[in-house]
């Protein structure tokens, strides 16, 4: 008869797996993919090597979990940002994406480049499309809103969304690479986004 594990021991792994995947992140934040060993991982989580075994075949494994963890929190964000009501036009709500991915690109900026564009296995690198793909969704609804709604031109909104996904990453990698991310970096980022969208406002952002 096949073993199978009680609610209490299955709830211990569950909760051992959230420790590793925890200290991966404090790790990744710290020192990027390079320092999230399965060794140093396991030494932040406080367990032994081989427990964090039981749950990743390996780095490879436990980096595409982290990547996914982290990622899907900030999909959830800038979703969260757009569908604020405070937000009234579909302008305001694209300029909500941008503002909410670049701020908080900036708190934690190690963490970001390593999510933007630290050299990785290729398993995660197709991670990152799928996420890129997912960034560009929350804002082609909103472009596609707008257009629909009269309150921006005629435009594909997945064309627009994905330029101002690749023109965001591209702008910040480099800041944050160097740490010289000056104060007006978010607000020039917010003006080419209205400009990219043609608001009625863009001249004047």
């Amino acid at each position: 008869m096949p073993y199978r594990r009680t609610p209490a021991v299955q709830a211990r792994l569950d909760a051992q797996r959230a420790s590793v995947v925890d200290a991966a992140r404090a790790l990744l934040s710290e020192q990027g993919y390079a320092g999230c060993t399965v060794a140093a991982v396991a030494a932040r989580a406080g367990i032994a090597t081989g427990s964090v075994y039981r749950h990743f075949p390996g780095k490879t494994e436990l980096s595409v979990e982290l990547f996914r963890t982290v990622v899907s929190r900030e999909v959830a964000a800038v979703s969260e940002a757009a569908g604020h009501p405070g937000h009234r036009s579909a302008a305001e709500r694209v300029v909500a994406v941008i503002e909410t991915f670049a701020l908080r690109a900036l708190k934690s900026p190690r963490l970001a480049y390593a999510l933007l564009a630290e050299p990785v296995d290729p398993a995660v690198d197709a991670e990152r499309l799928v996420f890129r793909r997912a960034f560009r969704d929350v804002f082609a609804a909103r472009v596609e809103e707008g257009v629909r709604s009269g309150e921006l031109p005629p435009q594909d909104p997945v064309l627009t969304a994905s330029a101002l996904v690749g023109a965001g990453a591209e702008a910040l990698v480099g800041p944050l690479a160097e740490g010289s991310v000056g104060p007006g970096t978010v607000p020039a980022l917010v003006t080419f986004t209205l400009r990219a969208l043609g608001a009625p406002d863009a001249d004047h952002a």
